[in-house]
């Protein structure tokens, strides 16, 4: 696969979000999360990106025991910052942030148990604590740097400025916010502007719309009861049918090329620059293969142009969260 820079590093162009694996998206099994993780290892997929909050823990322990025979072949990141209810395993479980220099370091100390590593690679602040100043939670974590426990900071869904306040503490390796056809917010209020500026790479979780881009996610109806994505306005009645007819072009263009719905939408963030490093989900094998494909389908620039034209902001119906992550996510 296609190898992309990410700080000092280089890893593939497409990586795996692993949340699914362990939360938010239906039942999991884990024997098949093990059987999807070795395939993308064998695929060549090198980013694995995963967090404390998820399961709570319960993806962290995956990795550990999955990865750890493929170790010095793969980057790993996590991240800290969330409050939960560890009661829960469903995001009814946050609660709030907490960015403290000293959760920094035990969220941490923590996670390299539980991911049985002795470094992480990449360590993020996963939302600003309003009640903690960035530079304060960015002077703890590179400490850890320091200390050999981690090796690259990232930041996630942070506006222009909090990431220059961050970056001159401390160099900010990658920021990672939703970006894909239906949310592109990152384009018009200066955060890939500033990444570029800065010469960080950006990292788009749920490139594909949280499923809802591969056209196979028509309604809420077809979902698990415990699934996520109940909860999310875009998926809801009086949304989902005006968001589905949109996703009619990407349908017709994959047909064309012989390809799947989820390809397109991929290759159109994968077109968007080679600082870009997509971090699909995938909790089934067939999909992680069709998603690493993407990395080899090349959009025109008429086609680019189509599917722009079609998911301007202004044409998707409803926001892209509940309120009470829209408000933890900064502007």
């Amino acid at each position: 696969m296609e190898q992309r820079r990410l700080g000092n590093m280089t890893v593939s162009s497409i990586g795996l979000g692993c949340m699914g694996l362990s939360q938010a998206y239906g039942t999991q099994d884990e024997a098949d999360s093990v059987r999807t993780l070795h395939r993308a290892v064998d695929l060549g997929v090198t980013f694995f990106d995963t967090a404390e909050v998820y399961g709570p823990y319960r993806n962290e322990i995956l990795l550990g025991k999955a990865l750890k025979p493929y170790r010095q072949q793969v980057t790993i990141a996590t991240k800290f910052g969330f409050t939960y209810n560890r009661e829960r395993t469903d995001f009814g479980d946050i609660t709030g942030t907490n960015g403290t220099p000293e959760n920094a370091r035990a969220v941490a100390e923590a996670s390299l148990k539980r991911l049985q590593t002795e470094i992480i690679d990449l360590y993020y602040l996963h939302r600003v604590d309003p009640a903690v100043a960035v530079e304060d939670s960015v002077a703890a974590m590179a400490e850890l740097v320091k200390e050999g426990k981690v090796r690259a900071l990232g930041l996630s869904e942070v506006s222009a400025e909090t990431l220059r306040r961050a970056h001159a503490i401390h160099p900010i390796t990658a920021v990672q916010s939703e970006y894909s056809l239906w949310t592109r917010d990152v384009e018009k209020n200066g955060v890939l502007a500033a990444c570029r500026e800065l010469g960080i790479a950006f990292i788009p979780f749920s490139p594909l719309g949280r499923g809802f881009l591969t056209g196979k996610v028509p309604t809420t109806a077809a979902l698990e009861a415990g699934d996520f994505r109940h909860t999310l306005p875009r998926f809801q009645t009086g949304h989902v049918e005006a968001n589905r007819k949109l996703v009619t072009v990407i349908e017709d263009m994959a047909s064309g090329r012989g390809v799947t719905a989820a390809q397109i939408a991929l290759a159109w963030v994968l077109a968007q620059g080679d600082d870009i490093i997509p971090i699909p989900g995938a909790k089934r094998i067939v999909h992680l293969e069709q998603n690493a494909g993407a990395a080899d389908l090349r959009l025109t620039g008429d086609e680019c142009a189509l599917l722009e034209a079609t998911f301007s902001p202004e044409n998707i119906s409803g926001s892209r969260y509940p309120a009470i992550f829209e408000a933890m996510a900064q502007k």
